[in-house]
């Protein structure tokens, strides 16, 4: 089983004015949420942007998800 990201998450203020990126890239978080409203997969954006890993992508929605439980 691959290993989770510790934090699949960064935000910088120098990078994107501060919007959550992909650690370790500049693709911003936003992009998966957009390819997937377009009813696109994850796998579908991982091909399209390859610094992003298929298990980085789903620990990030895991840890958005987390949040929306905290706080709804």
């Amino acid at each position: 089983m691959p290993k989770k990201p510790k934090q699949p998450i960064t935000r910088d203020p120098e990078t994107h004015s501060g919007a959550p990126v992909f650690t370790g890239t500049r693709i911003p978080v936003k992009v998966l949420f957009d390819y997937l409203a377009d009813g696109q997969s994850v796998d579908a954006f991982v091909q399209h942007y390859p610094s992003v890993s298929r298990e980085q992508a789903i620990a990030a929605l895991e840890e958005v998800v987390q949040l929306v439980e905290v706080t709804g």
